[in-house]
C-alpha cells in the first residue's frame, strides 16, 4: 500500500509541478500579452494624434484657399464692373454721334445750331 501511495503521491507531485509550470508559462504570456496591448495604445495615441494634426492642417489650408478664392472674384467683380461702365460710356457717346451725324440729327442740330435767315427785299430804283 505504501508503494501505491508512493506512486499516487510522486505522480500529484508531477502534476502540480506540470500546473505550476503551465501557470508560469501562462502568467508569462499574458505578461508579453499585456505589453503588446499597451504599446498598441501608445501607437494609436500616436496615430490619432498625427491625424488630428492633418484635420488642423487641411482645415487651415482649406480657410486660406477660401479667402483668396473670395479675394479674387471680389477683384475680377470690381474689373467687370469698372469694363460694364466704360462700355456704357462708349454705347452713350457712340449713340450722340450716330444721332449727330444722320439725316434727323442734322436737321434738329443744324436749326439749333443755325440762327433763321433773315429774310429781305432790295428794291430797285
Amino acid at each position: 500500500m505504501d508503494e501505491v501511495n508512493t506512486a499516487i503521491l510522486d505522480r500529484l507531485e508531477r502534476i502540480v509541478e506540470s500546473l505550476q509550470d503551465n501557470s508560469v508559462k501562462m502568467g508569462q504570456l499574458l505578461a508579453v500579452h499585456n505589453e503588446k496591448l499597451d504599446k498598441q495604445d501608445r501607437i494609436d495615441a500616436v496615430l490619432f494624434e498625427k491625424i488630428e494634426s492633418v484635420h488642423r492642417e487641411v482645415n487651415r489650408q482649406s480657410a486660406e484657399i477660401k479667402a483668396g478664392c473670395e479675394r479674387d472674384i471680389r477683384k475680377v467683380d470690381d474689373r467687370l464692373r469698372l469694363m460694364e461702365k466704360k462700355m456704357w460710356s462708349i454705347f452713350g457717346a457712340l449713340a450722340v454721334i450716330s444721332f449727330i451725324v444722320s439725316p434727323v440729327g442734322q436737321r434738329i442740330v443744324g436749326a439749333a445750331l443755325t440762327p433763321p435767315a433773315q429774310t429781305g427785299i432790295i428794291e430797285k430804283q
